[in-house]
């Protein structure tokens, strides 16, 4: 009895043939070196094992012979904490690689997102903000550009304005009927011109300022407005022309002479 327990002892003492060669713990999401060798040199060498791109739970990046070929080296990523077991491998000449058991200690905080290790929704890098400022200073040749466009646009505002009064005066001169609500409506749209053609003081013009800055059919306008009111036709109102050709002839200084 005595001589077979040590017998069964002499042989579990023995390596195993094929046996492998491994870390004692893997480092989660780090390629790290598992080595399946033949102990045996009277054995030939071992023939690659017939296996995918897993080694049980372990993704497998790389395979490739040892150096005396007697056996293949594996680059292995742990992608999963816990207990990572490798079972037996068919060699493909009748031998089987025995099986393997490898710790995975845990090393991102539980709960936490294991970005960059198969999280599935959270395997997602942090999103890269736009560089705007480096954006911005390669816009910046463009900033006297738009500064000189700014600035033209800005002196034809008044030319635009001048435009707009010019279209909607002309579309309700002169008055369809004399009624007040009419007369009152033509006044203000002249108003309107005149305040975009020399500022807002050619509100307040009379007959007399009109004289003075040689706009006569301006001072007609007036003085036709106050006769439609009062039930009178002289004077007429003046041609919409006529008036829009007296704005052109002027200079743009409200207190010009």
């Amino acid at each position: 009895m005595k001589a077979a327990f040590l017998l069964l002892a002499a042989c579990a003492s023995l390596p195993a043939s094929p046996a492998w060669k491994a870390p004692a713990q893997l480092k989660l999401g780090d390629l790290q070196t598992l080595e399946l060798r033949e102990e045996d040199p009277a054995k030939p060498a071992l023939p690659r094992p017939t296996m995918e791109d897993r080694l049980g739970p372990l993704r497998v990046r790389a395979v490739e012979p040892l150096a005396d070929g007697r056996g293949w080296r594996f680059r292995v990523q742990a992608l999963e904490p816990g207990v990572a077991v490798v079972p037996p491998l068919d060699l493909g000449n009748g031998q089987r690689a025995p099986g393997l058991r490898l710790e995975v200690p845990r090393t991102i905080p539980f709960g936490g997102p294991w970005v960059g290790f198969g999280g599935g929704n959270e395997d997602l890098l942090p999103a890269i903000p736009f560089p705007w400022a480096w954006a911005c200073l390669a816009l910046a040749p463009l900033v006297p550009l738009g500064a000189w466009g700014f600035h033209r646009w800005r002196r034809a505002s008044a030319g635009r304005r001048l435009h707009r009064a010019v279209r909607a005066f002309r579309r309700h001169w002169p008055p369809e009927n004399r009624d007040r609500p009419a007369l009152d409506a033509a006044h203000d749209l002249g108003r309107d011109l005149l305040s975009a053609r020399f500022g807002e003081v050619a509100r307040a013009w009379g007959p007399a300022e009109f004289q003075a800055r040689n706009l006569g059919p301006w001072d007609q306008w007036v003085r036709s407005l106050d006769a439609a009111r009062f039930g009178r036709t002289e004077p007429p109102f003046p041609p919409a022309d006529a008036l829009a050709a007296a704005l052109d002839a002027r200079g743009g200084r409200a207190d010009a002479p």
